[in-house]
């Protein structure tokens, strides 16, 4: 609230104290100027967050899609508020790690999460006991963007398409490896859903993280690998990996010759990795607002959109109603995919 609105609010409390003065009782009087001075002191708590510094949580590891926005955004955060926001990596689990530290953490703006389809729409599908629900536990501030992802091989293996992957893959049966961030996450589930659509067998090799399953990839542990476009994008254009497809359905500005798995044959993998900012359930509603309205100028910003799209990731600005929306319809989504491909992680 802006001050002359907090004042205005009092300056009201006030005016209806003088008309009940002369026929309510003390009791009211009281309650009635408890609520202006509450009205007046909630907008100067507006107005101070935030007095130090914020911590971004990303539950996963440096270099990913995840952390990529993340650091975009802390930065235009910490120049906005004139107070430290810094990203605090979390990885494991799929995500779920820091996720739950998010979940638990005190709800009063000082903590926020940059959340993922993985942690929030993915994971509750996946494992049967999962320490925080994504529904009840978070309040949605803002979509931030979708990064589709690159299917990958190792340039040694003798395939130039993905129907050359197919069809290697096909005549050595299980004999491929593809490397995923993790247990349950896009890196895991986009290749389980591109091998049922292909009739093909695969072999999962989970790490960690992203940046350890890439490089399990380029020296060759693994053979291939769908992964998030920040995290390979230097790796491809070097030529130590080869990118035979895009997960998304259109090509990508930064690699305009890479087809998408939709025009290679395979419609049913339009798969992209959504990114939104959210906070722990019960952070104050004016601090909530703020957030939002700050993160909707963020995007808006040229450099800011620059930036993203020279990571490959598309902006996809909306406002926490938006991303509540989406995070809905997404659970539905993946719950549908993981009980066909009857995919159960403990």
């Amino acid at each position: 609230m802006a001050p002359h609105a907090a004042r205005l609010s009092v300056m009201k409390g006030s005016l209806v104290y003088a008309n009940l003065h002369r026929t309510a009782t003390p009791a009211r009087l009281y309650l009635v100027a408890a609520a202006a001075t509450m009205a007046a002191s909630s907008g100067a708590s507006a107005q101070s967050w935030p007095v130090s510094p914020v911590r971004m949580i990303v539950p996963f590891t440096v270099g990913g899609a995840s952390d990529t926005a993340g650091r975009i955004l802390a930065q235009q955060f910490s120049e906005r508020w004139g107070q430290k926001v810094f990203v605090e990596n979390r990885p494991g689990a799929g995500g779920t790690i820091g996720t739950e530290i998010a979940a638990r953490a005190k709800p009063d703006g000082y903590t926020l999460l940059l959340g993922s389809s993985t942690e929030l729409a993915v994971n509750p599908n996946l494992y049967p006991k999962l320490a925080y629900d994504t529904l009840r536990d978070f309040a949605p501030i803002g979509l931030v963007s979708s990064t589709p992802m690159l299917l990958l091989v190792h340039p040694s293996l003798p395939v130039k398409t993905v129907a050359d992957l197919v069809k290697l893959a096909k005549a050595r049966p299980g004999d491929l490896i593809y490397a995923s961030s993790g247990n349950g996450a896009s890196t895991h589930l986009a290749p389980e859903m591109f091998k049922r659509a292909a009739g093909i067998d695969l072999l999962h090799l989970p790490h960690t993280g992203a940046a350890p399953a890439v490089v399990s990839i380029m020296n060759g542990q693994a053979q291939a690998g769908i992964h998030a476009v920040p995290a390979v994008l230097g790796q491809v254009r070097s030529g130590k990996l080869r990118a035979l497809a895009v997960t998304s359905a259109r090509p990508i500005d930064p690699l305009p010759g890479v087809p998408t798995l939709v025009q290679s044959g395979y419609p049913s993998m339009d798969v992209v990795i959504w990114n939104g900012l959210l906070a722990p359930s019960g952070t104050p509603a004016e601090v909530l607002s703020r957030i939002e309205s700050d993160l909707l100028v963020v995007l808006k910003d040229a450099q800011v959109q620059k930036s993203f799209a020279n990571q490959g990731a598309e902006m996809t600005p909306g406002d926490g109603k938006v991303l509540g929306q989406l995070i809905r319809s997404e659970l539905a989504r993946f719950g549908q995919v993981i009980q066909q491909a009857k995919i159960r992680l403990d």
